[in-house]
């Protein structure tokens, strides 16, 4: 029977991008049906909000996580996160970092001090569900899954979508995200119109994989630091054959723009990772050609930011080309030697789809050759 155990690590999601994050992992052993451990990732920052995130959703979690054990793994934080838990939950164990290593690398370390099956990265302001485990698992055992993610719904409007994640994400020819469920900004009601279902990347917010897979790749790009390095990490396993799954029969709640914040820096990492993504992962004779066009497509939506406003962001795109240029040999370095599919794309452009065609659902767009 106990040749029989089946181990499985969860870990979580996206964090604030500062001096400091905490990452909080829940282990689960189950010999009958195994269940994942869970990752909960909050950010000293915020300090008493995020306090609250952890004595809201922590109990919520253990009590429909049956076996767990829990881990947290602390990116030098500054705030009493870490104290709080030790004082209220003494069987989680604190794994410390000795300085603030960014989402992507902090992840790394711990991770690494973590002895199971399978990972969930799951965001600290994340409402999970009764029975929220077992379908993704069950998927993981019966039908070659490698990476997953449940479907994301929003917790301030529980029959929404919410914009991370939604119902499974893809990225068009230019490497631009989008989801089913959330196009752009455009948020669709749950009508259970998504079914299980192969994707092209799942949200960090709470995202399974395999250890095996996740250590064959390296884990994440720690040049990334933070934002869209899961929708990387996805596109390396695609090249790689690996499959990556929506279980639509299992839901969470998302806050939602609570560990992150709208700013300038996150408009920079968002366009800088993007294109250390294309740089990375696109097929060699594509990269040339869709570069430069991404180049004028991102220089007119720089504009958008000067209609708004926003003039430290308009900024910050450029602020990203400075980067893919100082850094372009190291990312094409990091090319490897697999195959660089070219059907990675779900539609040509999302940007066109939406903004000239004026198509705001997921089932509206023509896809390419993904399902």
């Amino acid at each position: 029977l106990i040749g029989n155990i089946r181990k499985i690590a969860i870990t979580g999601g996206e964090p604030f991008i500062n001096r400091y994050f905490l990452q909080l992992l829940l282990q689960l052993n189950k010999i009958t049906t195994p269940l994942p451990s869970i990752s909960i990732t909050t950010n000293g920052s915020f300090e008493k909000q995020h306090i609250e995130l952890l004595k809201k959703f922590i109990p919520n979690t253990i009590n429909n996580s049956e076996q767990a054990n829990i881990y947290v793994i602390d990116n030098f934080s500054e705030d009493d996160s870490v104290d709080f838990l030790k004082r209220n939950y003494l069987n989680i164990k604190v794994i410390e970092l000795d300085k603030n290593y960014g989402f992507a690398e902090g992840y790394n370390l711990g991770l690494k001090e973590i002895d199971e099956e399978i990972y969930c990265l799951i965001n600290s302001d994340i409402k999970v569900t009764k029975n929220w485990l077992e379908p993704v698992i069950n998927n993981f055992d019966n039908n070659n899954v490698s990476i997953a993610q449940p479907i994301i719904l929003d917790y301030n409007k529980e029959d929404h979508f919410e914009y991370a994640g939604a119902a499974g994400g893809f990225i068009d020819k230019f490497g631009y995200p989008f989801c089913r469920g959330r196009i752009i900004n455009s948020i669709e009601k749950n009508l259970n119109q998504y079914k299980d279902s192969k994707i092209f990347w799942a949200t960090g917010a709470c995202l399974f994989v395999k250890r095996r897979v996740f250590n064959e790749l390296n884990g994440f790009d720690k040049d990334f630091f933070a934002h869209q390095e899961e929708i990387d990490f996805c596109w390396r396993a695609f090249n790689l054959n690996y499959n990556c799954h929506a279980i639509t029969s299992s839901k969470v709640f998302h806050i939602g723009a609570y560990t992150i914040k709208d700013s300038p820096q996150k408009t920079y990492l968002n366009y800088r990772n993007s294109l250390f993504m294309l740089v990375k992962n696109l097929p060699y004779n594509k990269l040339w050609t869709i570069l430069p066009q991404r180049i004028i497509i991102d220089i007119i939506s720089s504009f958008y930011f000067i209609l708004n406003f926003r003039f430290m962001s308009f900024l910050s795109v450029y602020r990203a080309y400075l980067s893919l240029i100082l850094k372009f040999y190291i990312m094409f370095n990091k090319r490897g030697d697999s195959l660089k599919k070219d059907e990675y794309f779900y539609i040509k452009s999302i940007i066109f789809n939406y903004f000239i065609l004026k198509k705001r659902k997921f089932f509206e767009m023509k896809h390419n050759k993904l399902p």
